[in-house]
């Protein structure tokens, strides 16, 4: 399983992953689950990964495929669509057709397969979008309303990002909420595991403006831990009931 989280903000969009992918208990390995695609000052791309490891490599690697091919159009490249509505449509339409193709080979096996993702992206001016792309291809869009997506184990991290995370929260602010929320996770879920991969992409930048992996013996990342379980220990021995 996986832990991913997406913010839209006014001043960029935030998102996070992890990288732990398991098949059982005793066969557990360490894949990459952020893909950016960039074509600096013109547009960027940044997708997260959840569920079907199968699914999301070979559905990155046709997207990459689509990109590179000497007939690629706004029909088929997302790096060409003239909308940002028209890349998530590409992204959901390839998600859709891997998950049918491998699920169609495990059928016989009574088994499926399925995923989903997570895509930040911004073109030269247009705003940016961030989109959540379901297994079967379609997708929903964060708004002023609700500003976080996340996909894989939620529900751990979700309370936080919920009392803190607002369109006008800073990007400082929103790594610090998205980590904490990752923090939550990965202390009660053994199936989400570090290294972590974050990445921030400024407003209007059209680039990943700053990226940063986090392994597990991050010194930040243990005494931001620490000093979060601190606040809400002395927090809570405060409540009167």
């Amino acid at each position: 399983m996986t832990y991913c989280v997406g913010l839209l903000l006014n001043e960029g969009m935030v998102l996070l992953s992890d990288t732990r992918t398991n098949a059982g208990l005793d066969n557990i390995a360490t894949y990459r689950k952020m893909f950016h695609f960039e074509n600096k000052g013109e547009r960027v791309i940044s997708i997260v990964t959840a569920g079907s490891l199968s699914v999301t490599q070979t559905t990155i690697m046709r997207l990459r495929e689509a990109i590179e091919a000497h007939d690629a159009s706004e029909q088929t490249s997302i790096m060409l669509a003239p909308t940002m509505l028209k890349m998530a449509s590409i992204i959901g339409e390839t998600l859709a057709a891997v998950r049918l193709e491998i699920d169609e080979k495990l059928h016989a096996m009574k088994q499926g397969a399925s995923a989903s993702m997570i895509v930040a992206a911004q073109r030269r001016g247009g705003p940016m979008r961030l989109f959540l792309i379901y297994p079967e291809g379609n997708f929903i869009e964060a708004t002023e309303d609700t500003p976080f997506l996340q996909i894989g184990e939620h529900k751990y991290g979700k309370p936080i990002l919920d009392r803190v995370v607002t369109p006008q929260t800073s990007l400082q602010d929103a790594e610090k909420a998205v980590l904490l929320s990752m923090d939550s996770t990965l202390r009660s879920n053994l199936s989400v595991g570090m290294p972590l991969d974050l990445a921030i992409i400024e407003k209007d930048a059209l680039c990943v403006s700053r990226e940063r992996r986090i392994e597990a013996g991050d010194e930040k990342f243990r005494a931001m831990s620490e000093a979060w379980s601190k606040a809400l220990r002395d927090g809570f021995t405060q409540i009167l009931i």
